[in-house]
């Protein structure tokens, strides 16, 4: 497996445009695979539609409908999930992957990396750099499901690393909205440092609407490593 700057000019990136390399659809299918556990089932949420299971038998007296109302909540949280996404890779493909040169390969501090493996592109990570506070944001990190676990992500991780030293930025930052735990032990692993949660974070594409709050939610983790004091 090998990492490639896209930011390099030669051969390498001739040969990664003759292959005819997608990264806005290769990002789209990962993004879906990812954020399909955005949806956060915080207890409090689980306990609120098994009490309204309860209600609905109480209520109704019916075993029909009380079968039938578990399918009805998970119908509306699949909806409501499949909404705000499709509306969040719509965003991403018309910004930042709708140009990749513009975003990551012309402006100083920052830059995009992609995973080859076999001659297939695996993975994706890009880097932007805030000259403000002197710090770099990982960004893009996604890996194809059928390579995960061969330190892939690692090894991208670590290319933001090494770029940040190298450009001698003080710090790098993330955030994540990432549900299981893999991702978060990836990022501790690589030294970050957990600072911070957003609870009830807002995506592109989300009214904050009620019935929304109840099937949709989504938590914030932010995570920095600190490279040295200024």
């Amino acid at each position: 497996m090998t990492v490639v700057d896209l930011t390099m000019k030669g051969e390498q990136k001739a040969e990664l445009n003759k292959d005819g390399y997608t990264l806005t659809e290769l990002l789209m299918i990962q993004q879906i695979l990812q954020q399909c556990y955005l949806a956060d089932p915080s207890r409090y949420r689980l306990f609120l539609f098994l009490i309204s299971i309860v209600i609905c038998f109480v209520v109704t007296k019916s075993f029909l409908l009380t079968c039938c109302l578990p399918f009805f909540l998970m119908g509306m949280r699949y909806y409501f999930s499949r909404k705000v996404i499709l509306h969040y890779l719509d965003c991403a493909l018309h910004t930042d992957m709708s140009d990749i040169e513009q975003y990551y390969m012309k402006p100083p501090g920052s830059c995009f990396w992609v995973a080859v493996l076999d001659g297939n592109v695996v993975g994706i990570v890009a880097a932007r750099g805030n000259e403000e506070d002197n710090t770099v944001e990982l960004l893009r990190m996604s890996v194809d499901s059928n390579y995960r676990g061969k330190g892939i992500a690692k090894a991208l991780g670590r290319k933001v690393l090494e770029f940040a030293m190298l450009n001698n930025y003080s710090s790098v930052v993330l955030g994540t909205t990432a549900v299981k735990m893999a991702a978060h032990k990836l990022y501790e692993s690589l030294g970050f440092k957990h600072v911070g949660v957003v609870e009830h974070y807002a995506l592109p594409g989300m009214t904050r609407s009620l019935l929304e709050r109840m099937f949709f939610q989504v938590r914030y983790h932010r995570y920095r490593l600190q490279l040295r004091e200024e």
